[in-house]
């Protein structure tokens, strides 16, 4: 009778290990099958379960930040015109620089002469008259003071090819010249046709302003 009441517990502490052994592997079967899945979920299906958890926060109001935004982009296009403007402009350079050689080519041998508008002999405002009618088809008055009021005014910092450039070379004398580039005009002076620095003394101290009639 004894053997039986000692043999009755150790059965009863033998089934209740197995019972709780198997209880910690069904979990950790069922752990092992979470995981599993949880490592399986597509990318859809992680983004929809997150999307649920945080809905309030899909749901807040845009930013404000998207109309600063926005202004950055309209800048950016407004930039790009003018970037584009720029480039038009300068892709032009290279032919008004070629028409201007042509132009000295065609009449570096005349000398000056006061009121003169042909070969045997042109002054100043008849050469950039003919300048601009014979190579750009643009019709300018004859006098400098008359031609120094047409187009607008442009500073000389930011003078291009085919601006006009004038001077005061006495107290009632007044001389134009056409910007070329490379801080240099072409005109007809006392010494024929020529090109000539911005930069020499006399030019340098004389400047009166200068005109843009074309672009």
């Amino acid at each position: 009778m004894i053997k039986k009441i000692f043999f009755i517990p150790t059965a009863v502490l033998l089934f209740s290990a197995c019972s709780h052994n198997n209880q910690l592997a069904e979990k950790s079967t069922k752990d092992e099958s979470l995981n599993k899945k949880q490592i399986i979920l597509s990318y859809d299906e992680y983004k929809k379960q997150f999307d649920t958890k945080n809905q309030k926060v899909i749901s807040k109001p845009l930013n404000t930040n998207s109309y600063l935004l926005s202004k950055q982009y309209e800048s950016v296009l407004s930039n790009n015109k003018e970037e584009k403007n720029i480039s038009n402009l300068t892709s032009q350079l290279p032919k008004k620089t070629q028409v201007f050689t042509d132009f000295y080519n065609e009449w570096k041998n005349v000398k000056y002469k006061m009121g003169g508008t042909s070969k045997s002999g042109i002054d100043c405002s008849a050469f950039t008259q003919k300048i601009y009618k014979e190579k750009f088809n643009i019709s300018l008055p004859r006098t400098t003071i008359t031609q120094v009021n047409v187009g607008t005014e442009v500073k000389k910092s930011e003078l291009i090819p085919g601006d006009l450039v004038f001077f005061k070379t006495s107290k009632t004398d007044k001389h134009v010249g056409v910007y070329v580039g490379d801080n240099k005009f072409l005109h007809a002076s006392i010494k024929g046709i020529q090109y000539t620095s911005l930069d020499k003394p006399f030019y340098k101290k004389n400047y009166w302003t200068s005109r843009r009639i074309m672009n």
